[in-house]
């Protein structure tokens, strides 16, 4: 069985990191005054990591491009109009077509994107390993984040 190549993932992490529309994720803020671009990058790299523990064969430029551009909302939710419901379900929706508009996306990144708040957004599951991974490492970055805001 092939391993997962870091280098691959690190490789697309970085040009999206690179990109002068990922880089506007660092005006907004969340989990407590986070940057959504620290999220999203501790989110892809957690990810990761999580593939590698399990020893899941994933797409590594998939799964850093989802997870990269998964929160690409481009509000910060404290101090706009959007309302507690409206930003946990709407969020995900906002962010893929923000992304699609911006940068070809596969269908598995589509997929990341849109899936990443499930189980609470029930009619969009994840569909693939690489969907599941940003699933669970987006509610413990979000954990970690809050937590430390608290500290």
């Amino acid at each position: 069985m092939r391993k997962n190549d870091p280098a691959k993932f690190f490789h697309a992490l970085h040009r999206l990191e690179s990109d002068p529309k990922v880089a506007r994720m660092k005006r907004f803020s969340q989990h407590g005054g986070n940057p959504t671009f620290a999220h999203c990058r501790s989110v892809a790299v957690t990810s990761f990591l999580l593939a590698q523990r399990l020893g899941w064969r994933i797409d590594e430029a998939a799964l850093a491009r989802g997870a990269m551009l998964h929160d690409f909302h481009l509000y910060s939710f404290k101090g706009s109009r959007v309302n507690v419901f409206d930003h946990a379900f709407g969020h995900p929706r906002r962010a893929l077509e923000n992304a699609e508009r911006l940068f070809p996306l596969s269908g598995k990144e589509k997929n990341i994107i849109v899936s990443h708040m499930w189980p609470l957004t029930l009619f969009t599951p994840p569909r693939s390993k690489e969907a599941f991974l940003v699933t669970l490492a987006d509610k413990l970055c979000a954990l970690r984040e809050m937590g430390a805001r608290r500290r």
